[in-house]
């Protein structure tokens, strides 16, 4: 989306900032944000399309600087030691993109460290996140993502490892997480504490369990009571931000220092423009017709085509499960949309968006709201007695051991 979308009803003026621009370790982020790392959405060219709105945003404001901050989809740590060609390619980053955000998943301390200190002195990452909030049944029952925290030990272990490593370069090491795995076994603040004491430059937490997944509503009071219990890094707020008022709003609500963008650009890059401008204090938000959105379509299947080297059948098949994003609420028919979703050429699209009205109007309140799938509770799938004891025992330990490579494995 360009800055001729952007509809501009009040300029900022100085002094009229909702907040200071986010410090991440030698890093300024002038638009307090961050793009979640979301599997099989956060590439390369997805990541380019957000830069450039947040970019555009921030200069209809008056502004100029990093927009905000923009993490890669995670990646395995122990992939990407053993240099996978699907881990070396979700790590790459545009030559202008910075700072490079790359987000780790790991069980395993020494992986992690292997992961971070590859990253940092092959020069291929200015800041790294670490992935303890990731609800997947996969990921959980092998004792990563958003399980992991319960193990005090481990989950520190991990931490020490990255930012050890990370500080050798000045790369700074961050953690986002989960509330815990349900409401009987929360972790968020003894996690958080841990995490700060070993030396991490902001923690990012999502107001859900990981038994909720994405249903029901994000718990944004634990966002505020994460805030009020560490002072001494950014805390981030995650979840239920699907507009820039929505970010406004957990900000007033929680006092914490920005916010985690995730589901709420889905199909909607352009989200970005909304959410530098607003809190660089200007009324600026875009509200694209449907021609303009379908350029943007065009433009990320373009994008995904030079991501996958060229290979347009690859990323048509990815740019699919973006399709309904992007129309949503629009008028386009259900014979259309059908259509697409089985595209297979980039000139196949052009077609069938030329058969879309491009003057529809943004469509309100049909356009936004909850985007992605929401699910609903579940029981976490967790290894076995993993709840009877927040240390790991010997048997426990050997399984992470394994997990870690059947992850690479893509187990």
């Amino acid at each position: 989306m360009t800055t001729s979308a952007l509809a501009q009803t009040t300029p900022a003026t100085p002094g009229e900032r909702v907040l200071p621009p986010l410090r991440i370790g030698r890093h300024v982020i002038d638009s307090p944000v961050v793009l979640a790392p979301m599997a099989g959405i956060t590439n390369r060219a997805f990541r380019r399309l957000c830069r450039e709105a947040g970019d555009a945003g921030l200069a209809a404001s008056g502004l100029t600087g990093a927009s905000s901050l923009y993490v890669n989809e995670m990646v395995t740590s122990r992939a990407l030691v053993e240099r996978t060609p699907e881990s070396m390619r979700l790590i790459e980053h545009d030559g202008d993109e910075r700072p490079r955000s790359v987000q780790l998943y790991s069980v395993d301390p020494a992986t992690t460290a292997a992961a971070v200190r590859m990253l940092v002195t092959e020069d291929r990452a200015d800041h790294i996140d670490l992935n303890f909030g990731c609800p997947v049944p996969k990921v959980t029952r092998k004792g990563g993502g958003a399980a992991l925290p319960w193990k005090r030990d481990l989950f520190r272990a991990i931490v020490s490892a990255a930012v050890t490593e990370g500080a050798k370069g000045e790369v700074p090491v961050t953690v986002k997480m989960r509330k815990g795995i349900d409401d009987e076994h929360l972790t968020y603040l003894e996690a958080a504490t841990a995490a700060v004491e070993e030396g991490v430059a902001a923690v990012a937490l999502h107001g859900r369990t990981a038994s909720q997944a994405y249903s029901g509503q994000a718990d944004w009071s634990a966002i505020k009571l994460l805030k009020e219990t560490v002072t001494s890094v950014p805390v981030l707020g995650n979840g239920d931000i699907w507009s820039a008022e929505d970010a406004l709003r957990m900000v007033e609500e929680t006092g914490c220092d920005g916010v985690v963008v995730g589901r709420g650009c889905l199909g909607r890059p352009w989200l970005f423009a909304d959410l530098s401008a607003a809190f660089a204090g200007a009324q600026v938000r875009v509200r694209p017709t449907l021609g303009e959105v379908t350029a943007t379509l065009r433009r990320h299947a373009e994008l995904l085509t030079d991501f996958y080297g060229g290979d347009e059948l690859r990323a048509c098949r990815d740019i699919r499960k973006h399709i309904a994003w992007y129309l949503k609420g629009f008028p386009a028919g259900s014979t259309v949309r059908n259509q697409l979703a089985l595209v297979d050429s980039l000139a196949a699209l052009d077609r069938l968006i030329e058969t879309m009205d491009a003057s529809s109007p943004w469509p309100g309140d049909a356009a936004e709201g909850q985007r992605g799938r929401a699910g609903s509770s579940r029981v976490v799938a967790l290894p076995e007695n993993w709840l009877a004891s927040q240390d790991l025992d010997e048997a426990q330990r050997a399984q992470v051991a394994a997990a870690e490579q059947s992850v690479a494995d893509g187990g």
